[in-house]
Formats: structure tokens, C-alpha cells, sequence
């Protein structure tokens, strides 16, 4: 399987650059091409991701984190979800790197086999950064209206958190 890994990268530029050749691209001009867009992208969102970090530092920074899993942790208990994860459900819409460090932890607290690690763990493994992917990915491309986009990823949201207690619950409580 090493061999795999080392080799896998490798094999697959040298195939890309043959099959440029094959097809007569120019591949040379094709890179610096997509680099260049790749750069010009890089730039545009920028200040969309200064943006985001900003707020989500001023959210860890403000308490306000604190406050709402103190106030949401009643309502947690009725679908089964430890309230150490709270924190964990507040920031993984946000944050992907802040949703790692409360992960991490929790894990580290409570350890991996317990209930609240397998419930943070099924959670951030199946839920999205969903405010990080709408600021990147509608930012890219210059889009300035969401629609529907955001009531509908959170609504996901919201199902992966109530599921993540009951499937953990379900499946992977002894």
C-alpha cells in the first residue's frame, strides 16, 4: 500500500501530461492558465474569508458561544444529545478548524468509546461548514443572493445533529 501512496501522484501527472500531449494541448500555457484563474479566484474571495474568520472569532471571543450551550442544553436532552456537545453544533456551520479544536477537545476529555465522543465524532463527520462553503463557493463565482441555499443547508444541519445522538444511540451504544 506504500508503494501505492508514493507512486499514486506521480503516475497521475505523468498520464495528465501524456494524454495533453496525445491531444495536442498546449499544456504549458493550460497550467499557467489555470493557475493564474486559480490566483485571481484566491483574490476574489479573500475579503469574503477575512470576513468569516473575523466573525468567528468574535463569536468564540464574545461568550456568546457560551451563552447559547448553556441555554440550547435543555433542549439537547429531549433528542438525546449530550450537552458537550453544544459548543460542537454551534461552531462546525461555521468554522471547520474551530469545529476540530472543540472535536479535539472533547475527545480528549471525555475520551473516543464515550458517548459524547462517538455523538461529536458522527457529528462533525457528517455535517458541513455550511456558512465557510456558501462565503467560498458563491463568493467564487461572484454570486450575491443565496436563495434558498441557506435555510436548506441548515436545515441539513439540524438533521445531522438530531440524527448524530440517535444514530450513536441506535447503533453504537453497547
Amino acid at each position: 500500500m506504500k508503494i501505492v501512496a508514493e507512486w499514486l501522484l506521480p503516475v497521475m501527472i505523468a498520464f495528465i501530461v501524456l494524454y495533453g500531449l496525445v491531444k495536442k494541448v498546449p499544456i504549458w500555457h493550460s497550467f499557467l492558465s489555470g493557475a493564474a484563474q486559480g490566483l485571481t479566484t484566491a483574490v476574489g474571495i479573500l475579503p469574503t474569508l477575512v470576513g468569516l474568520v473575523t466573525a468567528v472569532a468574535m463569536f468564540q471571543g464574545s461568550g456568546i458561544m457560551d451563552w447559547l450551550s448553556v441555554a440550547l442544553a435543555p433542549l439537547t436532552k429531549i433528542v438525546g444529545l449530550p450537552s458537550e456537545v453544544v459548543p460542537l453544533m454551534l461552531i462546525h456551520p461555521i468554522s471547520g478548524g474551530g469545529a476540530t479544536a472543540v472535536l479535539s477537545d472533547l475527545l480528549s476529555r471525555y475520551g473516543a468509546d464515550s458517548h459524547i465522543g462517538r455523538v461529536a465524532s458522527v457529528m462533525c463527520g457528517s455535517d458541513e461548514t455550511t456558512f465557510y462553503a456558501i462565503t467560498v463557493y458563491y463568493g467564487s463565482v461572484g454570486v450575491s443572493s443565496i436563495g434558498h441555499t441557506l435555510p436548506a443547508a441548515l436545515l441539513a444541519d439540524l438533521a445531522v445533529i438530531v440524527l448524530s445522538g440517535v444514530g450513536v444511540q441506535m447503533f453504537l451504544q453497547a
